[in-house]
């Protein structure tokens, strides 16, 4: 488990299985958590021999400051060339592939339990996805007024979602604020707003 929510503000939603949405303070562990994980990729890549452009902290735990769900979201970033040894060192090391799950060169997994509260991704370079990720992270850290108004977004959406899936569809006008001030275009914005992502029901579990 990551961090201690008894030790931190959290706003709870029910979702549609009777389990809810977490959304907490910062926790200032979990750029300690994202390094671990991030040295063991990096040692398991290597050790396959496999290049790599570089592993990113990215969604909301990346943000110092944000409330948050507390799962660490990283992006193994590497070629297109190299995206399928990439995802081998993952298979490797017990986790099992979803394939892109609605969004183009983004790779998604489903972690084993030792792994438990992150999301890893293979990301191309280059990609739209991995330019959103950066983004709306790098947005967050140097913005404190857009910071600040999406997390209390987020804690609001949490008290009243009726499932993850609708969580995430009423911060979007949010996010495309985000992605908007990130400077991605109209139509790289509508590319993203067009993915069609696959609902947590309809996931393997």
């Amino acid at each position: 488990m990551i961090g201690n929510a008894t030790a931190h503000h959290c706003v709870r939603s029910a979702d549609s299985f009777g389990k809810v949405i977490p959304v907490v303070d910062y926790d200032p562990s979990w750029p300690e958590r994202f390094e671990a994980l991030r040295t063991e990729y990096a040692n398991a890549l290597s050790a396959h021999g496999v290049p790599l452009i570089g592993i990113e902290h990215v969604g909301s735990t990346s943000v110092p400051g944000l409330a948050a769900k507390p799962i660490i979201d990283i992006d193994i970033v590497v070629a297109e060339a190299d995206v399928a040894a990439a995802s081998d060192v993952l298979l490797s090391l017990g986790f099992h592939p979803l394939g892109e799950l609605g969004i183009p060169q983004r790779w998604a997994f489903k972690e084993p339990l030792r792994f438990g509260g992150t999301n890893t991704y293979v990301v191309m370079t280059g990609s739209l996805s991995l330019r959103n990720h950066l983004g709306v992270r790098d947005t967050l850290r140097l913005d404190a007024g857009l910071r600040a108004e999406y997390g209390a977004v987020k804690q609001q959406v949490a008290a009243v979602a009726a499932n993850i899936d609708d969580y995430g569809q009423r911060k979007n006008l949010m996010v495309q604020k985000l992605l908007a001030a990130a400077g991605l275009t109209d139509q790289e914005r509508a590319s993203i707003n067009g993915n069609q992502v696959p609902s947590h029901e309809e996931l393997p579990r």
